[in-house]
């Protein structure tokens, strides 16, 4: 059992001394293949061994993360990983002269580099790649990798704020080497996306890649870049629920200013403070927004609400002075006794006390002129019959009893009362005071019932616009 833990030991102990006589001997040659490779070489050159020939260079993208969008002032931050594959063709080596040493990273100042920049950038700092290493192979490739902070310039279309979609384009493309001299290709048909760290504002839907070769004014050789285009979709969670739910509550209040009675006073005020509550949040969204032409999609929706809550409350104000109508005041149309105190106060249950849905306005009429006449007419019996007791008592002191007679309805004859048509008068004239005023009190409530059914019908319709302005912005 001895024997067999020691051989054991012997064999790692072996194995390790191995292994860093291996690293010693990698370590030796890797620094031999150093001075030779970089002995009599030149990082400012393009390393071709023909000129006339375009080296190829690949570039792959790999977002990893988005730190910023700035809608405002339409700049996409963004952090990325740039991986750009050439081939040196002064930096190769027979890796059995090296002992098999097939790869070494060195950096990257060291070896020539394409000046591939992001031409859509909007960072008043340059800042490039990152000075990491680069893996030389013995065949002459040679692989940069690097992480890059970029800012872009972005056109952000805000129509359809908060549920927008957005495209922003990074091109990249060599600064000063043309196609006949740097030829850019593609590493993947997209950029890379497995890395990425999720957005709480943006979601990306993809990053696809094109290769455009462009030829500017200035110059008559091509020039070719890759363009990625990120796909973006804003997360409209945090607008429906801090923007879009408050507002349209809000909104639902205007209606209710017509179920408001118009002797509470409050009917004007509820529908300004609904209007400054809305402008509160306009406000809010437009310092969000970059001032363009463009208006979004919710601030049209704070502009039809306000315009509407406005048309609410000068309709609240022409129906309450409606309601306060009073004696000087014309009476009702009959068309509108007809079309609104008959039909439509009936659709919106707007009913008087003790009336029903199956009383029609005639029989109403007719009931109030009952009503009226009994209560004149009673009021006047009684004094028509404490004055003619006065006037007969007169009479009788006046008059012989024997010459007096008196009709069925206990009133002196005309020939031995001649103060009776003094009294009659009198009673016509405080029973065309009763009529007046009972007249005047029946048109004022005419009114008051007019303004009231007004008001029910603005309530619905004005509901029904602030439903349909809800759900046409959610869709």
């Amino acid at each position: 059992m001895k024997n067999r833990i020691f051989s054991y030991l012997l064999k790692c102990f072996s194995f390790s001394v191995l292994s860093q006589v291996a690293d010693s001997a990698q370590g030796k040659y890797a620094q031999m293949l150093f001075q030779d490779l970089l002995q009599d070489y030149s990082n400012a050159l393009r390393p071709v061994e023909d000129t006339d020939k375009a080296l190829n260079v690949t570039l792959q993208i790999t977002l990893s993360q988005i730190k910023d969008m700035d809608e405002r002032n339409q700049m996409l931050t963004a952090y990325l990983w740039i991986r750009q594959t050439w081939y040196d063709a002064h930096l190769k080596w027979d890796k059995d002269e090296y002992d098999g040493l097939d790869s070494i990273w060195i950096p990257s100042n060291l070896v020539w580099r394409p000046d591939i920049v992001l031409y859509n950038k909007a960072d008043d700092e340059f800042s490039g790649p990152v000075d990491t290493n680069v893996v030389l192979r013995y065949d002459g490739q040679i692989t940069w990798d690097s992480p890059a902070i970029t800012k872009s310039s972005c056109v952000v279309d805000v129509s359809y704020f908060p549920f927008d979609d957005q495209q922003c384009n990074l091109t990249f493309g060599s600064w000063t080497y043309n196609g006949n001299q740097i030829d850019i290709d593609m590493g993947m048909d997209s950029g890379d996306l497995s890395d990425f760290v999720e957005n709480v504002e943006w979601e990306v839907h993809g990053m696809p890649a094109a290769k455009n070769v462009i030829t500017y004014g200035c110059c008559s050789d091509p020039y070719p870049d890759i363009t990625y285009t990120l796909l973006l979709k804003r997360r409209s969670s945090f607008y429906i629920f801090n923007l879009l739910i408050p507002c349209v509550m809000i909104s639902f209040l205007a209606p209710l200013g017509f179920f408001l009675p118009a002797d509470s006073g409050e009917k004007v005020s509820l529908g300004v403070t609904v209007l400054l509550a809305l402008t509160v949040f306009q406000l809010m969204v437009a310092e969000s927004m970059p001032p363009s032409e463009s208006v979004p999609l919710i601030g049209k929706y704070y502009l039809a609400t306000m315009t509407m809550i406005t048309a609410s409350t000068a309709l609240t104000i022409f129906i309450m002075n409606i309601h306060h109508c009073g004696a000087e005041a014309k009476p009702v149309p009959d068309w509108a006794k007809v079309f609104i105190l008959d039909y439509m106060s009936k659709i919106f249950f707007v009913y008087e006390v003790g009336e029903n849905c199956t009383t029609s306005q005639k029989e109403k009429e007719k009931e109030v002129k009952l009503q009226m006449e009994e209560t004149v007419n009673g009021k006047c019996k009684k004094r028509q019959d404490a004055k003619v007791q006065a006037e007969a008592s007169k009479c009788n002191n006046r008059y012989n009893m024997s010459d007096v007679e008196e009709n069925p309805n206990g009133c002196l004859k005309e020939e031995l009362c001649p103060e009776k048509d003094k009294i009659a008068k009198n009673i016509a004239y405080i029973a065309n005071c009763f009529r007046e005023q009972k007249a005047t009190c029946a048109k004022g409530a005419e009114w008051k019932k007019v303004a009231k059914v007004t008001d029910r019908f603005f309530m619905w319709v004005f509901f029904i616009m602030v439903f349909l302005m809800s759900i046409s912005i959610t869709r």
